[in-house]
């Protein structure tokens, strides 16, 4: 076993692949450590970008359904901009957080 340890280790093939290794992984411009940063960011852009098209899908069923449908529309008129006919009153309850 100490002889075949010898053998590669006192090879010049072994140093000259060796540095390689270490310029590869540390030295280059597109280095290791940066191409898993770069597959990282990849990853989480893809995840980003099934989020917004979630989103946009969501959002052009409610825009589909607000066209069509007026009793959702004045629904959400009335909870989300507080929007009244004349002869209403709109009271919002805000209630106080206990410390």
């Amino acid at each position: 076993m100490q002889n075949f340890f010898k053998k590669y280790v006192h090879n010049k093939f072994f140093y000259t692949g060796f540095l390689f290794l270490i310029w590869l992984v540390f030295f280059d411009q597109e280095n290791l450590i940066v191409q898993h940063e770069l597959r990282t960011t990849l990853n989480n852009m893809r995840d980003q970008k099934e989020y917004y098209l979630e989103e946009t899908e969501n959002n052009r069923k409610t825009i589909h359904l607000l066209e069509t449908d007026s009793a959702e529309l004045e629904t959400l008129a009335r909870e989300k901009y507080y929007m009244k006919r004349d002869n209403e009153d709109v009271f919002v309850v805000v209630r106080e957080k206990d410390d």
